[in-house]
């Protein structure tokens, strides 16, 4: 469901803003893997995966920044909420975002490595788009 495009642009260090039932929009760190779906890590204590637990739809939209052409990808389905591959998925993403020769960065991702972390993955049931 996603394009070629979509993919593209969903690598790139962009927020991503995430919607599960019954929460908050929150943003966050993301990943587009190569089966196609969308992958996050949180604690595993965290609200998201509690709501989660009770329906486990949810839904994310990634804008491009300022400065560019408008363009938008939205995507929603079911997430689960998976056990393994959460500490890798945040140093990948940890070095995909931040900087990690600076001292600060890589402290904070060691503090995220002690975390007891989940990995959610969305499997797109619906993908929208927009490009101006």
């Amino acid at each position: 469901m996603l394009t070629t495009d979509d993919l593209e642009f969903l690598r790139r260090p962009l927020h991503g803003f995430l919607t599960v039932a019954g929460g908050p929009v929150r943003p966050v760190w993301f990943e587009a893997a190569d089966d196609g779906t969308i992958q996050l890590f949180t604690p595993r204590e965290s609200p998201k995966v509690r709501r989660l637990d009770g329906d486990p739809r949810a839904s994310i939209i990634v804008a491009a920044p300022v400065g560019e052409r408008e363009r938008w990808v939205s995507v929603s389905g079911s997430t689960t909420v998976e056990p393994d591959g959460a500490h890798e998925l945040a140093a990948r993403l940890a070095e995909r975002y931040w900087d990690l020769e600076d001292p600060a960065h890589a402290d904070e991702l060691a503090g995220i490595q002690t975390l007891d972390l989940v990995r959610l993955v969305i499997r797109p049931e619906k993908v929208s788009r927009y490009l101006m």
